[in-house]
């Protein structure tokens, strides 16, 4: 694989219809969620592709339950963000997400999906992590996204009830 880039950008530089992933950085009490992959060894930030006829916060909502089993969250976007170079050396163009930070309000049971276990990392001593468990599914890119998901967080995004 090439050099792959990762960016951020203002939350309205680019359009809903042209954020293709969701990634979350899921807070619930204790600590961060983090799920792995049921043909991986390795752990990632939930996340995923946003599906046909939804909007990227409903994609955002709909992958934290598939891979987590999260039921009810308080969603807050971070950062848009642009990756390239990750499909490939024909890539002529970034794709584009949108980073959320969630807080966990209700957690039932993992639902049956490509997803094997969730982990919760626990935090001591406050409440931002250091870093990603390793390993990492997407080293080259989630490691990016969580420093921009946990510098949000520590100036306060995330923290209240709003949506």
């Amino acid at each position: 694989m090439g050099m792959v880039t990762v960016r951020f950008h203002p939350l309205d530089e680019v359009g809903n219809d042209r954020l293709k992933y969701a990634v979350i950085a899921a807070w619930e009490d204790g600590g961060w969620l983090f799920c792995r992959h049921r043909r991986r060894e390795t752990w990632e930030m939930p996340g995923g592709h946003r599906e046909p006829g939804e909007t990227i916060l409903q994609a955002a909502r709909r992958e934290l339950w598939e891979e987590t089993g999260v039921t009810e969250a308080a969603f807050t976007p971070v950062s848009l963000y642009s990756v390239f170079g990750a499909d490939g050396p024909g890539q002529t163009a970034p794709n584009y997400g949108m980073l959320y930070l969630a807080r966990v309000l209700r957690r039932g049971p993992l639902p049956r999906s490509e997803m094997a276990e969730v982990r919760v990392l626990p935090v001591s001593g406050g409440d931002v992590a250091p870093a990603l468990p390793l390993p990492n599914t997407y080293p080259l890119i989630q490691p990016l996204l969580w420093e921009r998901a946990m510098e949000a967080y520590a100036a306060g995004a995330g923290r209240s009830p709003a949506e």
